[in-house]
Order: structure tokens, then C-alpha cells, then sequence
């Protein structure tokens, strides 16, 4: 079994905001393959299914992003999963709108998203999925940055990202994470 954890902040007003792209990207991945989002539990929702006969399971921690280990850990020991079994997508400001980059471990970055799951877990090491949104204008605040929606002139990179986040989730179920990192960081 594979555990995909997107992270987001729950509630409408911040859906479509660049904070929120990991729950896009299993959004994308949940439509693609017939997965409904109907179980609350782990202090998350979850959707659970098979992706190209694996079972795998979708994870958007519902503790806003600051507190996502803890829903991390709350799955984690409840279900007895492993942590390589998981991986973990989120928004990275350091990457380029439009691109993905997947790594195994290094730290939080700035993230504090990630930061909690490092928190929580002890661990530094556990795959992800980076989604890029690049850094704000100088000046612009990086908590409104993150809390804003892309402007439609984005539009396309946005889609594209998601679609491509999507196809390496897919293909990281059936194979290695260094074979999927190989495939897809440009």
C-alpha cells in the first residue's frame, strides 16, 4: 500500500490558493482514477482506491499546514504504515512555477508544512513531490503570497504542473523513488 499526503489549508477560501496545490494534485489523481474523498478520520479526509493495481491511499490533513504532521503521525500510528510508503506533495517557492521537483529528504526549507511532518516523524528522510509557485515580487509578503490564487495568465503552467505532479504519482506506485525522481526532474 502507498500513502499520498497532499498538503493544504481546509475551507473554501483558500481552495485555490497557491498554498493549497498538493490538494489539487490529489484532487487530479483521485478524478483520474474514480477515488472519492469520504472518510474523515486522522484528523484528515481521505480517499482511498486503486491506482495501476496498487492500493493507495489520499491524504489531505485537515490541521491547516503548519500542524500537517500531526495528521501525518495520527495516520501513521493508527494504521501502522510505513514512511516509505508515503509521499508527501506540497507548494515550494524555490522551484518555478509550472515545474516539479522530487526529492527523498533534506529539510524543510522554509516550509512549515514540512517542518511539522519533520516534527512529528523524527525524520528528514520521506519522499515528496514539489510543486512550484516561485517567490513573490520583493515586497510582497510571503504569507499573502502563498495565500493568494494564481493569476490567470498562469493558468496553463498551473494545469500542466498538476497534470505532470499527477503522471509522477502514478508512475512512482511502480517503481522506485530514484527511477521516478530520474524521470521527472527535468
Amino acid at each position: 500500500m502507498k500513502w499520498i499526503v497532499g498538503l493544504g489549508n481546509p475551507g473554501p477560501q483558500y481552495a485555490k490558493t497557491k498554498h493549497n496545490v498538493g490538494f489539487m494534485a490529489l484532487d487530479e489523481l483521485a478524478a483520474r482514477h474514480g477515488i472519492v474523498f469520504n472518510q474523515n478520520k486522522c484528523k484528515s479526509v481521505i480517499g482511498e482506491g486503486m491506482i495501476d493495481g496498487v492500493k493507495t491511499v489520499l491524504i489531505k490533513p485537515m490541521t491547516f499546514m503548519n500542524l500537517s504532521g500531526e495528521a501525518v503521525r495520527a495516520y501513521m500510528d493508527y494504521y501502522k504504515v510505513q514512511l516509505e510508503d508515503m509521499i508527501v506533495v506540497y507548494d515550494d517557492l524555490d522551484t518555478e512555477l509550472g515545474k516539479i521537483r522530487l526529492r527523498y529528504q533534506g529539510s524543510a526549507g522554509g516550509h512549515n508544512g514540512i517542518k511539522s511532518i519533520i516534527q512529528h516523524t523524527g525524520t528528514q528522510i520521506f519522499n515528496r513531490v514539489r510543486m512550484g509557485i516561485s517567490r513573490p515580487e520583493p515586497g510582497f509578503a510571503i504569507v499573502d503570497y502563498v495565500l493568494s490564487t494564481f493569476p490567470k495568465k498562469d493558468g496553463d503552467k498551473l494545469e500542466k504542473m498538476i497534470q505532470d505532479t499527477g503522471s509522477a504519482l502514478e508512475f512512482s506506485l511502480k517503481h522506485t523513488f530514484e527511477q521516478t525522481m530520474a524521470k521527472f526532474n527535468g
